[in-house]
C-alpha cells in the first residue's frame, strides 16, 4: 500500500495525523527532558569493562553512522506508510521508556569520558552538551529499532552491524557504562513488541506483522 492509497483510507488517515502530533509532543517533552536531566546529581558506577581501556574520542565516527543510519532509515521507511506509523508509534513509546529509565536511575557519567559532541549541535543549535542522558544508550537503541523495522533483510543486517559498532564505539570513548549500551536493545525490542501487540488488539491485524512483514 503506498502513500496515495493509504491516505484515502480514513482510518488510516486519522492514524498518520495522531501518530504525527504525539511524536511531536513526545519528542518535544524528551528534549525538556534532557535539559533538566542534566541538572540532577546522579550514581557514579564502577564499570568494571570500562577500566581495561583509557578512552578514545570516536566522535565523528559515531556520528557519522548514526546519521547514516537515520537518513537511511528514513528513506527505507517513508517507501511504505504502514511501516513508517509503525516505526515513529514504537520510537514514541521508547522515548517515553527512556524518559522513565532516567528518571528513576539518574546517573553521572563514567569517569574519564570523552563528551560525545554533536556535530550539528555545535554548529547549528544550541550547542549544549549532554552527559547525563545515560542508561539507557538511545543512540544504540534508535538504529536496533532501524533494525526491527526495516522490511529489506539485506539493510536489516547492516542496521544490526550498525548498531555493534555504536555501542562499541560508545564504550570506547566512555560515553555510555556497558549496562547503558547492554540495555539499549532490550529496550528497543521491548517498545517494538509492544506497539506490535496493540496493534493486534486494535486491528485484530496489525499494520506491521513481526519479522519485517508489512500487512496489505
Amino acid at each position: 500500500m503506498k502513500w496515495k492509497e493509504f491516505l484515502q483510507d480514513k482510518y488510516f488517515r486519522n492514524e498518520v495525523i495522531i501518530t504525527s502530533i504525539v511524536f511531536a509532543i513526545v519528542l518535544s517533552c524528551f528534549t525538556l527532558f534532557l535539559n533538566y536531566n542534566e541538572s540532577r546529581t546522579g550514581i557514579t558506577l564502577a564499570d568494571p569493562i570500562l577500566h581495561f581501556f583509557k578512552p578514545i574520542d570516536l566522535t565523528w565516527l559515531t556520528f557519522i553512522i548514526i546519521y547514516l543510519s537515520v537518513v537511511l532509515g528514513i528513506i527505507f521507511l517513508s517507501q511504505n506508510p504502514k511501516t513508517l506509523i509503525f516505526a515513529l508509534q514504537a520510537y514514541s513509546l521508547l522515548l517515553l521508556i527512556r524518559v522513565m529509565m532516567m528518571f528513576l536511575l539518574p546517573l553521572n557519567p563514567p569517569v574519564g569520558m570523552i563528551p560525545l559532541n554533536d556535530p550539528l549541535v555545535q554548529n547549528f543549535g544550541s550547542g549544549k552538551i549532554l552527559t547525563k542522558d545515560l542508561f539507557f544508550s538511545g543512540h544504540t537503541a534508535t538504529i536496533f529499532m532501524l533494525y526491527l523495522v526495516v522490511e529489506n533483510k539485506l539493510y536489516n543486517k547492516l542496521f544490526l552491524v550498525l548498531t555493534l559498532v555504536v555501542g562499541v564505539s560508545l564504550l570506547l570513548q566512555h560515553v555510555h557504562y556497558a549496562i547503558d549500551v547492554v540495555a539499549a536493545p532490550f529496550f528497543a525490542y521491548l517498545s517494538y513488541r509492544l506497539v506490535f501487540l496493540l496493534q493486534t488488539k486494535k486491528l485484530k491485524k496489525p499494520l506491521f506483522m513481526a519479522g519485517g512483514q508489512i500487512n496489505e
